[in-house]
């Protein structure tokens, strides 16, 4: 099918969908879970690699159904083939589903869908039927306007988790960076502040890599420092925030920074990014750094880890890649200046736009509405996003206790030695949910890697955050958002491609001119430009 009869196809179906959206209001007294009646929808959702395949065998979706009377029949695509496929079933009008529930979709997306015709506006079903996430909303009116495009319609539900805020909040650092303090102190060495601190404690670890591995027991070659270059929370970006200026390249995706006299600048231009870029090729040259760091994929760098090989390592948690025993955070090193640029979007806390769309084909968009509010419910959501309890296998990530008010609370159960992300990948559901701060102590504990990290972050980094702004989560026009994505295609991937290359091969003055005018080729100010125009709008409000 053609993109014009698609459209044509889907606007015919819209116009019946939002037909019998003008009885919403008198639905909204009408809907009551469990239903009277089994209703039965479609959904589309990702499951990760080696975890349970079949949604309605999770323990979280067999008690909804059973609260609600509401059957899914899910169509289940594996994490790791999800964008190839999903792009394909929202292009076939016979494999879209009544909603997306871990959409992920970009803001592109979106508005590409909703000009089609495939997704359809939320607003009046969340103010009508949806009563959790309308609470949400009219407590934290600023999660609403996030969510709101330029036309005024709200195309997708989202999922929101607040850890801390502001500087403290968990999502201001994702790529932490881990010493390993066992073999400091068995080297009788201090933690090192400086770049060239750290540097001498990356040759100690080579030079003394037999004795490292026959007081440990290793198997395999010591590695000083391992990462996975331009993967997200494994990108050893955060070591470089103290040349130049300061402003390292805390945002791996668009690589923009805020300056405290609020201007948008691209991180990847600044002397700082040269600089350091400089300074780990020659880590690199030194034999300090993972030789396969640049082409790795998570399993194998986990693998290396649990092997107890490494030195440092970045991630999100050490506890994903080796354990909490033997590990600290390394506090953010001194070169030229001393700071850490918070990730953009940080400051209110964990959002992601997209997550969850209701499609055209729904023929009942209201039910299926009223039952994606049940997510939102505040003993709900926390399982959604984590796990749950009473799990016929040997680990639950909850027990049901009682807070002090002797009303039910999730309490977090010891994760042990296992690793919280696999565990939590093979209970929760993701999808569309909001954990809020008053959550805490309320309808569910604090996770205890969550407090650790907290922890960490109000310790070790948010006092040497010294900018002022990150750049907010703003819902740019379909015009913008669309120029915005062509512009960072280019963009990104030749910033990405020299950080790996210059890493290895090393850089100098005219390669990093070169770089700048490549970037200006491919439209950066322009770029700069769009970013800064709904920066100045956001705090001129």
């Amino acid at each position: 099918m053609n993109n014009k009869m698609f459209k044509r196809t889907m606007a015919v179906i819209l116009a019946a969908s939002m037909a019998g959206a003008m009885g919403i209001g008198a639905l909204a007294d009408e809907i009551t879970f469990p239903l009277e009646e089994t209703a039965t929808f479609t959904g589309m959702i990702s499951y990760p690699v080696g975890t349970e395949s079949e949604p309605n065998n999770r323990t979280i979706f067999k008690r909804l159904e059973e609260a609600t009377n509401v059957h899914i029949d899910w169509t289940a695509i594996q994490s790791d083939q999800w964008g190839d496929k999903i792009s394909l079933n929202m292009a076939n009008i016979n494999a879209i589903t009544d909603f997306v529930f871990s959409a992920g979709f970009s803001d592109s997306d979106l508005l590409r869908y909703a000009d089609q015709g495939a997704i359809i506006p939320l607003e009046e079903y969340i103010d009508s039927v949806m009563p959790n996430l309308s609470a949400v909303f009219e407590k934290y009116p600023e999660y609403r306007a996030m969510s709101t495009a330029a036309d005024g319609h709200i195309y997708a539900l989202p999922w929101i988790e607040q850890l801390g805020a502001n500087k403290t909040a968990i999502q201001t650092v994702g790529d932490m960076s881990f010493i390993n303090k066992k073999w400091l102190d068995f080297l009788g060495l201090e933690i090192p502040t400086t770049v060239d601190e750290f540097e001498q404690v990356l040759i100690a670890f080579r030079d003394n890599a037999d004795k490292i591995q026959a007081e440990f027991g290793i198997e395999g070659s010591i590695i000083p420092m391992s990462f996975i270059m331009n993967d997200g929370d494994q990108d050893p970006a955060i070591l470089i925030n103290g040349f130049g200026e300061g402003y390292g390249d805390a945002d791996r995706g668009r690589h923009i920074a805020v300056t405290n006299d609020k201007q948008v600048i691209c991180s990847a231009t600044q002397e700082g990014f040269f600089k350091g870029m400089q300074w780990l090729h020659h880590l690199y040259e030194e034999n300090l750094i993972d030789q396969e760091a640049f082409t790795q994929e998570w399993a194998t760098y986990v693998a290396k880890g649990k092997s107890g090989r490494y030195g440092v390592c970045f991630s999100w948690d050490v506890a994903n890649i080796d354990n909490l025993q033997d590990w600290v955070p390394l506090p953010v090193l001194t070169a030229d200046v001393r700071n850490l640029t918070p990730q953009n979007g940080s400051f209110t806390s964990g959002y992601d736009r997209g997550r969850c769309v209701v499609t055209a084909v729904a023929e009942d968009p209201a039910l299926v509405c009223a039952w994606l509010d049940q997510m939102y419910d505040p003993m709900q959501s926390p399982q959604n996003n984590w796990g749950t309890y009473g799990e016929d296998d040997d680990f639950d990530i909850f027990e049901m206790g009682e807070n002090e008010n002797g009303e039910p609370m999730l309490k977090h159960a010891p994760l042990g030695d296992a690793s919280p992300v696999e565990v939590r990948e093979a209970e929760c559901v993701g999808g569309p949910l909001a954990v809020l701060d008053e959550y805490y102590g309320v309808y569910v504990t604090c996770p205890d890697d969550a407090q650790y990290r907290l922890d960490w972050i109000e310790q070790y980094y948010t006092p040497d955050m010294t900018m002022d702004y990150v750049y907010p989560n703003v819902f740019m026009s379909a015009e913008d958002t669309e120029e915005l994505s062509n512009l960072l295609a280019d963009i990104t991937k030749t910033i990405n491609a020299a950080k790996s290359d210059w890493v290895m091969n090393g850089v100098d003055e005219a390669k990093f001119e070169e770089l700048k005018s490549s970037l200006d080729e491919y439209g950066l100010q322009d770029m700069l430009a769009i970013f800064q125009k709904y920066l100045d709008a956001y705090y001129a409000e």
